[in-house]
C-alpha cells in the first residue's frame, strides 16, 4: 500500500552561515540559521518520509536542545532517517521538493541537490525533483531573510 507524506522546514538566513540544500553548499552571503547545519531541504525531507509511515517528525529524532546535534550533518542525519524508514519495510516511490527564496538561484544546482538526494535515498535521480520558487518580495522569504521548502515523498512497502 502507497503512502504519501508532507514535510515544511523553514530557517532564517544569517550572514557567516553557509546556504545548504541536500548538503549542496550555494554560494550566498546569508545561509540558513539553526541547531545543525540548518540545512531545510533535508530537514523537510525527513519530515515527508516520517509523515508517509507515522514515524513522527525531525525534532523527535534529531532534537535540537541535545548537544550531540550541534552543527550536525543533515545528510546524516537524512541517512539515518531513510535507514529507520527502510527498516520498517519502505520504499521511496518519488520526492517532490519546492524550495522558496528570493536569493540564491536554486536551477543551476538543481542537478546536483537531485543526484544528492538520490544517493543517500538510494533511488533512481528521475524519482526526485526539487523546483525554486521566490516569494516575490512578500514577507521574510521574499525579502531574502527566510528560506522555506515543502517536501512530498511518495513511499510504498517493500
Amino acid at each position: 500500500m502507497p503512502r504519501i507524506g508532507l514535510g515544511r522546514d523553514l530557517h532564517r538566513l544569517a550572514p557567516g552561515r553557509r546556504f545548504l540544500l541536500a548538503g549542496v553548499e550555494i554560494p550566498c552571503e546569508k545561509g540558513e540559521l539553526g541547531h545543525s547545519d540548518a540545512d531545510a531541504l533535508a530537514h523537510a525531507v525527513i519530515d515527508a518520509m516520517f509523515g508517509a509511515v507515522g514515524m513522527g517528525d525531525v525534532g523527535e529524532l534529531f532534537p535540537d536542545a541535545d548537544p550531540v546535534y550541534k552543527d550536525a550533518d543533515s545528510m546524516l542525519l537524512l541517512k539515518k532517517a531513510f535507514e529507520r524508514v527502510k527498516s520498517g519495510g519502505w520504499r521511496i516511490v518519488n520526492l517532490d521538493c519546492v524550495i522558496t527564496c528570493e536569493t540564491p538561484k536554486i536551477l543551476p544546482y538543481r542537478e546536483k541537490i537531485r543526484a544528492a538526494l538520490a544517493e543517500t535515498l538510494e533511488v533512481n535521480v528521475g524519482a526526485i525533483m526539487v523546483k525554486g520558487k521566490t516569494n516575490e518580495g512578500i514577507d521574510a522569504i521574499g525579502q531574502g531573510n527566510a528560506v522555506e521548502v515543502l517536501a512530498v515523498c511518495l513511499l510504498e512497502s517493500v
